[in-house]
C-alpha cells in the first residue's frame, strides 16, 4: 500500500522532514516514489514552515494512497490557513 508520510532530515535537534509518497513496507528514511513537499518545524522569520504540491497529494489519493495522521492534520491545518 502507498502511504504519504514524513522522512526525517536535518541535523541533530534540528529536524527537517520531506513528504514523501512511499510504500508502507519501507523505512522512515528509506527509498520513495516521489517527494511532493517538506515541513520545517523549527523555521524561523520569514522562513516557509510547510509547502505541499496540492496536484501531485490529489493525484496520489486518487490512486488509494494514504495519509500518515501527522501529514493529515498538517494538510487540514494548512487549508484551514489558506481559507
Amino acid at each position: 500500500m502507498v502511504v504519504i508520510r514524513l522522512s526525517r532530515g536535518g541535523a541533530k535537534k534540528r529536524p527537517f522532514y520531506n513528504i514523501v509518497a512511499t510504500d508502507s513496507r519501507n523505512r522512515r528514511d528509506g527509498r520513495f516514489i516521489e517527494r511532493i513537499g517538506f515541513y520545517n518545524p523549527v523555521a524561523s522569520g520569514a522562513e516557509e514552515i510547510f509547502r505541499i504540491a496540492q496536484d501531485r497529494l490529489t493525484y496520489w489519493q486518487g490512486v488509494g494512497a494514504e495519509l500518515s495522521p501527522t501529514v493529515a492534520r498538517l494538510v487540514t491545518d494548512a487549508s484551514k490557513k489558506t481559507a
